[in-house]
């Protein structure tokens, strides 16, 4: 059972001017599927060849050994779970059952969108910044490269990759505009609230 490269759930256009279509086709098209590429030929003819994503990564991430394994594994789910977490005309106050949380979480929206952005800016390097379930409370939490919620025993409800080809070709090393422009504009508050069910 092959692992396959997610179709965007949007067109390559939808996001401009905050995330353009030139940076979604080398960020889905070259790194999304170059991970897909790489666990495909990693897991061939092993005992992980039939198993799902989450499987292959609950498996390699409690083995050393199985770190490239991991990394490649980790970085599929990592991007197609982040796909679903942007949409056109998203972003700012969300609705539902996640505004309820979120505000008595921080107190209010805007308190929840300086620590989730902060989390982004202030993650050295590669990784993401994440919205996540924990013991049925949520926290703004960041890992660094392919690691991920899953591997720590939280449940992904929102992320943002702050790994360079995420953002480069539109902001350079402005970081911190392009999680601004992604939070106020582009998050799917329908896909976190599903999430939290």
């Amino acid at each position: 059972m092959a692992i396959s490269l997610p179709e965007l759930p949007f067109k390559k256009d939808d996001l401009a001017p905050y995330i353009s279509a030139n940076t979604l086709d080398f960020h889905h098209g070259k790194h999304h599927k170059t991970y897909v590429d790489n666990l495909n030929k990693l897991i061939a003819g092993t005992d992980l060849a039939d198993k799902t994503l989450e499987e292959i990564i609950k498996i390699a991430a409690k083995d050393t050994e199985k770190a490239g394994i991991f990394n490649n594994a980790a970085q599929i789910w990592n991007h197609s779970f982040y796909w679903q977490c942007l949409k056109k005309n998203g972003g700012g106050a969300p609705q539902g059952a996640i505004a309820a949380k979120i505000s008595s979480t921080w107190g209010s929206y805007d308190k929840f969108a300086e620590e989730l952005k902060n989390a982004g800016v202030t993650q050295f390097g590669s990784g993401w910044a994440w919205l996540v379930m924990e013991e049925n409370k949520l926290k703004i939490t960041k890992t660094a490269n392919a690691d991920m919620p899953l591997a720590h025993g939280q449940k992904a409800i929102l992320t943002i990759d702050v790994w360079e080809h995420a953002y480069y070709l539109d902001y350079q090393n402005r970081r911190a505009d392009y999680l601004a422009a992604v939070i106020q504009n582009l998050i799917n508050w329908d896909f976190a609230n599903a999430n939290l069910g």
